[in-house]
């Protein structure tokens, strides 16, 4: 049990799915072969919570107290937030607020070298702002914490694994923001994070923008001014990518096998293949960061909080890849 990692994991905002699937995750005895599990959390919420018969919780304040045995779901209690200011379902400055904190706390642990990765349950970006954070998200906080200049996250799911060039903007922003240098570092992040995920020499497929390519101009130029020349640079520097490809057949070609990731142009173009081809274990990958970062593939669902009938399968899977990844550097 000592050699195994330690992975993190932050409950998420607690008015939503977080804290249960979190618990629900840390159930399957497979979780205890693969890690260490240190929850980051208030003990608070999982006395209050309608599936605390689930799990025994031994709370800790201090890291150094943490025995991550599988009888008991370790917690380092951050002690930050009352149950009474959080009503299930509903956005909350509270815990946004609390939800952020957790964050930041495993980062630090991570950057330390305390822990040996982050896995994360879901945020509510309109929590959060109201609490004074302004993110759009995970990947926001963990750039500004860690520094990092360049990041893009990753979602993959079984057979499907895709990177994004832009994410959180408005549609009509889209083309305006694709560069040739934002399409290559993408690209570049892509092959550099692909690699550390275990493929020597993954097989980038490089998705267009605009419907048929662009039809070689007649309807976006994107493909022929920005994407192509991206691609062109990339391979002069060893990456093997291919693209721009028409994204209405790309992910059937990778699902296929014929590509390792999908560099998509923007945050739906990806988000719809990897949530049909297989949602309930999806995860993100944050890829540049100086940490290994993962997360649940779904959002806080306040629509279910507290109903005690949340799928921890996202979860699970999140956490299990940390593991791996973690392994893989130890």
């Amino acid at each position: 049990m000592k050699t195994l990692p330690i992975i993190a994991i932050t409950i998420g905002d607690a008015a939503g799915i977080g804290p249960e699937v979190v618990v629900k995750a840390l159930r399957q005895p497979e979780i205890y072969t693969l890690c260490r599990p240190l929850v980051i959390g208030d003990a608070r919420i999982f006395a209050e919570a309608t599936f605390a018969a689930q799990a025994t919780v031994k709370a800790v304040t201090d890291f150094a107290q943490a025995d991550y045995g599988p009888d008991a779901l370790t917690l380092l209690d951050m002690h930050n937030l009352d149950p009474a200011a959080v009503t299930l379902g509903q956005i909350c400055p509270a815990s946004g607020r609390a939800a952020v904190e957790y964050v930041l706390k495993a980062t630090e642990l991570a950057l330390s070298g305390a822990v040996d990765a982050v896995a994360t349950a879901p945020l509510n970006k309109e929590a959060m702002r109201l609490a004074g954070f302004d993110y759009i998200g995970h990947t926001e906080i963990l750039a500004e914490v860690t520094q990092t200049p360049r990041c893009t996250t990753m979602l993959a799911t079984p057979g499907l694994r895709v990177t994004h060039v832009t994410r959180h903007i408005p549609f009509r922003a889209i083309a305006d923001k694709l560069t040739v240098d934002n399409v290559l570092d993408t690209i570049v992040i892509t092959d550099e994070g692909m690699r550390t995920l275990g493929y020597p020499t993954p097989r980038l497929a490089v998705a267009g923008l605009n419907p048929h390519n662009g039809d070689n101009g007649l309807i976006g130029r994107e493909e022929l001014d920005i994407i192509g020349p991206a691609v062109q640079q990339a391979h002069a520097q060893g990456i093997h990518a291919r693209g721009p490809i028409p994204a209405d057949s790309v992910f059937f070609q990778a699902i296929r096998g014929d590509y390792d990731v999908v560099v998509c142009m923007y945050h739906d173009q990806g988000h719809i293949a990897v949530k049909t081809h297989g949602f309930e274990k999806s995860i993100t990958i944050t890829l540049g960061l100086p940490i290994i970062r993962t997360s649940a593939d779904h959002g806080t669902a306040f629509d279910i909080a507290g109903q005690g009938i949340a799928h921890p399968d996202s979860m699970i899977a999140a956490i299990t890849e940390a593991a791996i990844m973690a392994q893989r550097q130890q």
